[in-house]
Formats: C-alpha cells, structure tokens, sequence
C-alpha cells in the first residue's frame, strides 16, 4: 500500500519544545499526565530532549506537509540504549551474540487534525530503515491500546517483558 507524501526530517535541538510539547500531549491524552503537571512535566521533558538530542542517545524525526516544512504534523524519536552483549536469536534459530545496541521507540505523536493518515506508520518506516543502518541488536516500545495494531503490522510482537510495579524512590 502506498503511503501518503510527507516531508520527513531529523528533529534538532530547536525541535526540544515542540517534541516535548507532543510528548506531554500524548501522556495526557493517555490519562497519565493531569492538568496540574501538564507545564511542569512539558518543561522537564524538554530539557532532557535538549541534551539528549546533543549527545546523540535521542534520535526523533518529524513529518509536515511537504509544502508547508514548518508546520509539524507529526513526530516519532529513539532512545539508544547500550547494555551488554547477550545472546541474540530465537532457541530454534542459530545463536550468536549481540553487541548491545538496542534502542527504545518513544514520542509516536500525530497532531489529532491529521490522525488516520498513516503518519505513524511512515515514520515507524523511517525509524526502522535506520535502526537497519545503524545495525541496531534490538528495536522496542511501548504500545498503546491505539497504536498496537499499527506496531504489529510493522512486525513488533508481544515479548515476555516485566515491570516492577513497586516504588523505587521509597
């Protein structure tokens, strides 16, 4: 299927605002971020962006209309994440071993306006071709009950992951 044209680009330091903007959005929309945090939260995501873009362990690419470069329509970002080397393959494929470059999928954001325009899926496309490049040992995220039917048709499965449930600031 084709996908619809749209401009696609890196997002910059100057992008902080805007990437941590959509981030706050998509948390509330989720319920997870109330109102009397919304500004405080968006401040501290985008000072962390900001560093996190310099460094290099925050990749996020943005998609707008291609004759309109300057209204962001839509965002996506990785986080490198170095671990150790582990093996890599499933038990019926042959084994070898991984280096422990993974990345996480995070900030998956479409202005509502242009939700259901497979935007999403473009810049998962981009997010994958590059993941590719970079030879990445392992590419997750975090799925919403919206998204996950769009991540599964992009070949992201179920896996056996855990989260503690306690406090860790206690």
């Amino acid at each position: 299927m084709t996908l619809p044209t749209f401009a696609i680009r890196l997002a910059a330091i100057a992008d902080a605002p805007l990437v941590a903007d959509q981030r706050a959005r998509m948390f509330r929309d989720m319920g997870r971020v109330p109102d009397d945090l919304f500004d405080l939260y968006r401040t501290r995501c985008e000072a962390g962006l900001r560093e996190m873009i310099e460094s290099g362990e925050y990749v996020g690419w943005l998609a707008s209309p291609p004759d309109q470069p300057d209204q962001i329509v839509a965002g996506a970002g990785v986080q490198r994440r170095r671990v150790l080397p582990h093996p890599a393959g499933e038990a019926e494929e042959k084994s070898t071993i991984a280096e422990g470059r993974h990345a996480i999928i995070i900030n998956v954001f479409t202005e509502p306006a242009w939700r259901r325009r497979r935007l999403a899926t473009l810049l998962l496309r981009e997010i994958i071709a590059w993941s590719r490049r970079e030879r990445l040992d392992r590419l997750v995220l975090h799925a919403s009950d919206e998204g996950r039917l769009v991540y599964e048709r992009l070949g992201f499965a179920s896996t056996n992951e855990m989260r503690f449930q306690g406090r860790l600031d206690a």
